[in-house]
């Protein structure tokens, strides 16, 4: 091999490992692949779909109530939920409605004659309201995913991300 195939070959290998780099840090740090496991998020997200999750939406901007986010769990287990409670928030479930800070929320997402168990943070955890930094999450199916009202109060550092875009499939 001679100097300008040297050259060539070390231009071409920087090319790849200056792309790398660039993709791991994408990984790492903006987005991420997430596929649904279960049936917890019905009838909103199917089992198997799979999602894009932006990992920089809660670094420049705020958890919002509605959000449906990737959370870690079990140090090798990720969810997927919608965010329910903010910190402040009393919450609690009466006859299969939520309440927050006495209010009835509007879940569109929920079918209207679908019937989950009864919750109260304060009777189930001992909060009053929900500490600062840390929120109360939910499947969209009640009755069948493990979410706050099990697994407790989800803290900002346990987020992942929010799902932002499916990938599959391409139509629902």
């Amino acid at each position: 091999m001679d100097w300008l195939g040297i050259k060539e070959f070390l231009k071409d290998s920087f090319k790849i490992i200056i792309s790398v780099v660039i993709f791991l840090v994408i990984v790492v740090y903006i987005f991420s692949i997430t596929q649904v496991v279960g049936n917890s998020m019905n009838p909103t997200l199917q089992n198997k779909e799979l999602f894009i999750v932006n990992k920089l939406q809660y670094r420049v901007s705020e958890v919002k109530r509605g959000d449906i986010i990737s959370l870690e769990y079990a140090d090798t287990k990720y969810l997927i939920k919608r965010v329910i409670g903010m910190p402040g928030d009393k919450v609690y479930i009466k006859n299969s409605k939520v309440y927050i800070n006495d209010k009835l929320l509007e879940e569109s997402y929920i079918p209207k004659d679908y019937q989950y168990s009864d919750f109260d943070l304060k009777a189930s955890f001992g909060y009053d309201a929900i500490p600062e930094n840390m929120y109360f999450v939910l499947g969209d199916n009640r009755e069948n995913s493990k979410d706050s009202r099990e697994i407790g109060l989800v803290k900002k550092e346990e987020i992942i991300g929010k799902i932002s875009w499916r990938i599959w499939p391409l139509i629902k």
